[in-house]
């Protein structure tokens, strides 16, 4: 009996008196051949011996498995019968043995199959580049921000990444991060601190949207910039007029300054020469610059300093009256001008020193502050307006063409001032002279008034 799980069936056929096949069909061993070309076609089906001329009986028993019918197999004993079910019922017993074994594990396989259909299809394949550095990785992230915090790619406000942080992934994306970097950029002059994402110098001006081309740079220009930041001067090429020596010279250039633009125009500045604007001052686009040729010479001049005047009240004098104590004197001063012409027009004067030669005399003034009398007896009915206007016409500060005799009644000045009155009479108030006169008529009557003294009465 077989120890094999499957059934094994052994089929038997009875065959009919054989005969030894000649050594003239085929060849013995140790025998040569019969010639392939002469040798005799057996026909289909039959096996013959030529040199007998005998055939042997052998029927061709190949049927295609269409053809064939199913034939009745050999009874076999009833022990045989029972020793067959036995063996076929084991068979049956094993393999469903085999089949409990096998299905838990065709249920695993079956589940690690579709896991890993799964796991394949979330896996992504992205190209990430970090400020100029691509690198192809795989990710199960779902958007920007994942992947980036999976990298450990930190970013900041002025850092760019594309696409926008929180878009979705799918795998073949490219996802770049440009580190932003500080730009301390005095452009024409202007001092600002810009922001920018590009790695190199001349990608900063490009995005910063900076005119290079003739422009001056303070660092190569391929020069990379560092997370940390630059400084970097920029001074774009400009159009400046100059005038000079009356003719106009319009230039590019990219000076720093209004002095360095006068030189590349070929203008010599000498002596004191200057220009319209400070030379050290930047030259804007469009600019006019006029060069101003200059002369100097110098002047000493002697000028008066004014006095000035103290004024104290004096309560013996009458109201209206001034008593000059001392006369004021000016002094005198040396003073240095700068004499210049300017593209050959003569300009103002600028002083430029002085010194005090001789110091100026405070002059002192008493003002009188007692009241004014309105009367003299035996004087106050004579028409003084009339004698006034004889005298000088009825002016207070008239004087006569030799200077002796000055006011309204013409006093002489040792007259006046014997009568109480301080000063020259021309100087004091018209009421005061008036008084004055009033109290010499009491005293010597008209007779200081020769020519119009009639006119008291008149």
């Amino acid at each position: 009996m077989s120890n094999s799980q499957y059934e094994t069936y052994e089929a038997y056929e009875t065959y009919g008196p054989t005969e030894p096949y000649g050594p003239q069909a085929y060849g013995a061993v140790g025998t040569a051949p019969a010639d392939p070309d002469t040798a005799q076609t057996i026909a289909y089906g039959m096996y013959g011996v030529p040199d007998t001329g005998r055939t042997l009986a052998y029927e061709d028993t190949y049927r295609p498995a269409y053809e064939m019918t199913e034939a009745p197999l050999p009874r076999q004993p009833e022990a045989g019968r029972r020793a067959a079910r036995r063996r076929r019922a084991r068979s049956t017993e094993r393999q469903d043995s085999a089949m409990r074994r096998l299905l838990p594990q065709a249920l695993v396989v079956a589940f690690l199959a579709g896991g890993t259909t799964a796991f394949v299809a979330e896996d992504k394949a992205i190209e990430l580049t970090v400020d100029g550095k691509p690198r192809t990785l795989h990710t199960f992230a779902d958007d920007v921000d994942e992947l980036l915090a999976e990298e450990g790619v930190a970013v900041g406000a002025h850092d760019v990444v594309a696409p926008a942080p929180g878009e979705q992934l799918a795998s073949g994306d490219e996802v770049a991060v440009r580190y932003g970097r500080p730009l301390r950029l005095t452009l024409d002059g202007h001092p600002r601190e810009v922001w920018t994402t590009a790695r190199t110098v001349d990608g900063a001006l490009e995005q910063l949207g900076v005119r290079a081309e003739g422009a001056y740079v303070s660092t190569s220009r391929s020069r990379r910039i560092g997370r940390e930041g630059l400084a970097l001067d920029v001074r774009t090429e400009r159009s400046v007029t100059i005038m000079a020596d009356g003719r106009a010279r319009t230039i590019r250039t990219n000076a720093a300054t209004v002095g360095e633009a006068v030189e590349e125009a070929g203008v010599t500045l000498s002596g004191m020469d200057t220009t319209s604007v400070p030379p050290g001052s930047f030259p804007r686009d469009g600019q006019t610059v006029t060069v101003l040729r200059i002369t100097a010479t110098k002047e000493v001049r002697e000028e008066q300093i004014p006095f000035r005047e103290e004024r104290t009240e004096d309560a013996s004098l009458f109201k209206g009256t001034e008593v000059i104590d001392q006369a004021g004197a000016p002094g005198v001063r040396r003073v240095t001008y700068s004499l210049r012409t300017v593209n050959g027009v003569r300009q103002k004067p600028r002083r430029l020193r002085v010194e005090v030669v001789r110091e100026p005399r405070t002059q002192r003034v008493r003002v009188g502050t007692k009241p004014m009398p309105t009367s003299v007896r035996g004087a106050d009915h004579l028409n003084w307006q009339g004698l006034a206007h004889c005298e000088s016409g009825g002016r207070p500060n008239a004087v006569d063409p030799s200077g002796t005799y000055g006011g309204l009644y013409q006093f002489d000045t040792r007259t006046w001032q014997a009568l109480g009155g301080s000063g020259r009479p021309q100087d004091a108030p018209a009421a005061e002279q008036t008084l004055r006169a009033k109290k010499l008529y009491v005293r010597r009557g008209a007779s200081p008034w020769p020519h119009c003294g009639g006119r008291l009465h008149g």
